[in-house]
């Protein structure tokens, strides 16, 4: 299982960022070819309480090869560009291969 969290800095409007990514973004990235599972959170916790991060999402692929196929294609391509629509306080991306533990 290969999975892609993007974390979303605070934005300028709140509200704007909430009705856009809900409305807009999230129905175009659940497009992504390879796209197995997604989900999404703007109820973020840091170790103190406070989370410099207004939302996360995350997405789940196959393999790596099945994340880097999706976000290379016309649909991957237009999901990184929408950031631009709503996300003016930056966000980072990360990508890994999940290791099953052992419990």
């Amino acid at each position: 299982m290969h999975k892609i969290i993007v974390l979303y800095n605070p934005p300028k409007d709140a509200n704007h960022f909430r009705s856009y990514y809900e409305g807009t973004h999230l129905p175009l990235a659940a497009k992504l070819p390879g796209l197995l599972a997604s989900r999404h959170s703007f109820t973020l916790h840091g170790p103190a309480g406070h989370s410099p991060y207004f939302c996360i999402w995350e997405g789940e692929f196959a393999d790596e090869a099945a994340a880097i196929r999706a976000m290379t294609s016309d649909i991957g391509q237009r999901v990184a560009a929408d950031g631009a629509n709503y996300a003016d306080g930056g966000m980072t991306l990360i990508h890994f291969t999940a290791v099953a533990g052992a419990a």
